[in-house]
């Protein structure tokens, strides 16, 4: 999933809004995405991550994609002409029209403190965990699609299709809307997102932001880095540096 966009329009796309019917598979339930074992959900931890654009080369990022497709369990659905594809993580172009310097940024839900997606949520779908962790709730998303046209990073998906061979861990349903959930399951479990996983070196960081002795925190305050938008104060758990 590759696109190139100058930087001044960069993630200006919203997406039109239709009501949908939310179908779980059979025999699919919704995982709680609550660990009240060896690692309980507190707001006394922020994951986030932060990308080093110099250091994550395109190969990194296509890494990372399908790393995440295969840990979730998405991106082989057959689609109808017109329909939007799922994108949990997409792999993006940024020119610099001053330098004509282009960057390769790794795009996902960037996990907001303050989620444009959750304020515009009719039935409380779409929520946010005590640890800043962003997610869907299947059984409650009627498919609106609000969250789609609020989110400023065009990081959620409707699925148009019925869903197989699911993963036990990430249920899907025809519907509903999805995007990036941090891999939840593996953190929840003491692990890191299959994306970060992917990528054999330190150009992508995971962490709790708010450990002062963990890799990401130390990192952050040596090197300069950024959010994406982050004119919209929405204080995002992805940072990026090198742009």
């Amino acid at each position: 999933m590759d696109s190139k966009i100058n930087r001044r329009d960069f993630i200006k796309a919203t997406t039109a809004t239709t009501a949908g019917v939310a179908a779980l598979g059979a025999g699919i339930t919704l995982t709680t995405y609550v660990n009240a074992n060896e690692n309980p959900v507190t707001n006394e931890k922020r994951w986030g991550m932060l990308v080093d654009t110099n250091r994550l080369t395109e190969s990194d990022i296509d890494g990372m994609v399908t790393a995440c497709q295969k840990e979730n369990g998405w991106g082989n659905e057959t689609h109808s002409t017109g329909d939007q594809k799922a994108s949990w993580i997409k792999k993006i172009k940024v020119k610099d029209t001053a330098t004509q310097r282009i960057s390769n940024l790794a795009l996902m839900c960037q996990h907001c403190e303050e989620p444009p997606c959750v304020d515009v949520c009719p039935t409380n779908a779409s929520m946010k965990r005590e640890d800043g962790i962003v997610l869907v709730d299947k059984h409650r998303c009627i498919g609106c699609r609000y969250c789609m046209m609020a989110c400023p990073y065009d990081a959620r998906s409707f699925v148009h299709e019925d869903i197989t061979n699911q993963k036990e861990h990430m249920p899907r349903g025809k519907g509903t809307v999805e995007s990036c959930t941090m891999c939840v399951h593996k953190v929840d479990k003491g692990g890191q997102p299959a994306c970060v996983e992917a990528v054999n070196s330190d150009a992508v960081i995971f962490g709790d932001l708010l450990d002062a002795t963990s890799n990401i925190h130390q990192t952050l305050k040596r090197v300069q880095s950024t959010q994406i938008r982050a004119d919209l104060n929405l204080n995002t758990a992805v940072r990026y540096s090198g742009i």
